[in-house]
């Protein structure tokens, strides 16, 4: 008799397990599903509840003493649009430009903690992480004392003829720098750098040394590395950190609140105004969806064009 045989009949003569022993597919089947229940709950009342109230708010008409009906009233898109386009242009400039320069102050960073950090690694880390620890308004107002008209900053910069050049570019009005674009770019440069830093990071420490030790034998330089190698492999890291950057830095209004002035108001600060102070409630709804839908379609844009859906 064959051993398959032996097994065979082993397997008809044992007993069955009993009924309480095998498995409820039909309860577990369900158990992802309320795993994931406080969470859908959690995004429908705090996320779309909200954007259903504001979509509504956007196309209602009246005023607070005579309250606010649905009207479907659409034009008020068109208006805020044509009205504050140069807020949205510059906050998508001012945005953009403290992304460009959070990714080149936080890329060189990144690339020392991942591979040159040595036993200092979680230092730095938490050393880049600190300003977390600090209220985001106090940072800024701190960054109000650095660039005082009398502070050493502006003194060096004087000093050096700089701020000529600055003036000249349109960035700086005369010989100081609060109240001007450049005042405005340094706090989002400085308060969402963070966001830069740490994507990088991860995906920086992701690659395997091994890789460049194989360009190097390979004879390629080390600029040849980077461009080859690191690089392209770090881009999920350059993508979600810009992503992080820009779509916050977009939307804020506390750093040209306190750094700025009326000529560089963002479209953060108008919303406020809108909401709080003159209190017209479907110009500052429609306003907000005309920011989300054309934030959404930039990173959409940007998405497809960097060619990596692997975001870190």
């Amino acid at each position: 008799m064959s051993a398959a045989t032996v097994t065979e009949e082993a397997r008809q003569d044992a007993p069955e397990p009993p009924e309480a022993a095998k498995p409820r597919r039909g309860r577990g089947r369900f158990v992802p599903y309320w795993l994931l229940l406080p969470g859908l709950l959690w995004l429908i009342v705090f996320f779309a509840l909200p954007m259903i109230y504001q979509a509504s708010t956007s196309i209602q008409q009246g005023s607070l003493e005579d309250g606010f009906k649905v009207t479907w009233h659409f034009a008020t898109y068109w208006d805020a649009l044509s009205e504050y386009w140069p807020q949205f242009v510059r906050s998508v400039a001012y945005a953009a430009c403290a992304t460009v320069l959070c990714l080149l102050l936080g890329y060189p960073l990144a690339y020392l903690i991942a591979f040159r950090a040595g036993r200092w690694r979680n230092l730095v880390l938490i050393l880049v992480i600190a300003p977390f620890f600090t209220s985001f308004l106090i940072r800024t107002l701190a960054w109000k004392t650095i660039l005082a008209d009398g502070g050493p900053v502006v003194g060096t910069l004087n000093s050096l003829h700089i701020l000529d050049v600055t003036t000249w570019l349109g960035i700086t009005e005369g010989h100081r720098i609060l109240a001007t674009p450049l005042a405005v770019v340094c706090g989002l440069t400085y308060n969402f750098l963070p966001f830069m830093i740490l994507p990088l990071y991860t995906s920086l420490e992701r690659i395997d040394g091994r890789l460049h030790e194989a360009a190097g034998d390979l004879y390629a330089s080390p600029g040849t590395t980077f461009r080859k190698v690191t690089f392209p492999l770090s881009m999920p890291g350059v993508v979600s950190g810009t992503l992080l950057t820009f779509i916050p830095a977009a939307g804020d209004y506390v750093n040209a609140d306190l750094l700025g002035s009326t000529d560089t108001r963002m479209i953060g600060n108008v919303i406020q105004t809108q909401f709080l102070r003159i209190l017209d409630y479907p110009t500052a709804a429609a306003l907000s969806f005309i920011l989300m839908a054309a934030i959404l379609a930039m990173v959409t844009f940007y998405i497809r064009r960097a060619g990596t859906e692997d975001l870190v």
